[in-house]
């Protein structure tokens, strides 16, 4: 791996910590809240490529796991990964692959809206997938309930989809997935 592809998946872990500084919009129904981190998750897939994307964000875990407190609210250490959040948070670095893959698939392509579904489905709907099902696992409640409960998110998620989509256009041409095709 080069120094550009390992400086670009610190950057990402650090600019998803800075996302994690906007406060959550906690919802009384649900004992996960509102973030705005799945953003920092969709651009790394789609603008670092799956195998920076995956590292980024298996540092990004790392560095919460070791106490660092980057996840929304401050939130950091062992403690996350005992709660109901950590189906969602464990679900990034798959998601982040996921949309990297695709998005590589149809790089020479590339249009907004082709981004925007690949984040729709894994960025959106495959982090739910995973998230809320555990989530009522945690909670002892049906998974039906927890899928339900998901649905919230989703209006969310899809603007943060589209936003991740338009930037990762504004930025094609600096892209590593971009340096890569050109290499190839």
């Amino acid at each position: 791996m080069k120094t550009k592809e390992l400086v670009f998946a610190a950057l990402f872990a650090a600019f998803i910590g800075v996302l994690g500084m906007i406060p959550p919009i906690p919802l009384g129904f649900i004992p996960v809240p509102i973030t705005a981190q799945t953003l920092g998750v969709m651009l790394a897939g789609c603008f670092l490529g799956r195998k920076i994307a995956t590292l980024s964000l298996i540092l990004f875990i790392v560095l919460v796991a070791i106490g660092l407190p980057l996840l929304s609210g401050g939130n950091g250490g062992l403690s996350p990964f005992m709660g109901p959040s950590v189906g969602y948070i464990l679900s990034w670095p798959l998601a982040a692959f996921c949309i990297g893959f695709m998005t590589e698939k149809v790089w020479a392509g590339l249009k907004t809206w082709k981004i925007f579904v690949i984040n729709v489905v894994f960025g959106v709907l495959l982090v739910s997938l995973i998230g809320a099902p555990v989530m009522a696992l945690i909670t002892h409640t049906s998974i039906w309930a927890g899928l339900a409960g998901a649905v919230v998110f989703l209006p969310g998620d899809c603007i943060k989809a589209l936003v991740a989509a338009v930037i990762t256009m504004q930025l094609k041409k600096v892209s590593p997935i971009e340096e890569k095709v050109l290499n190839s």
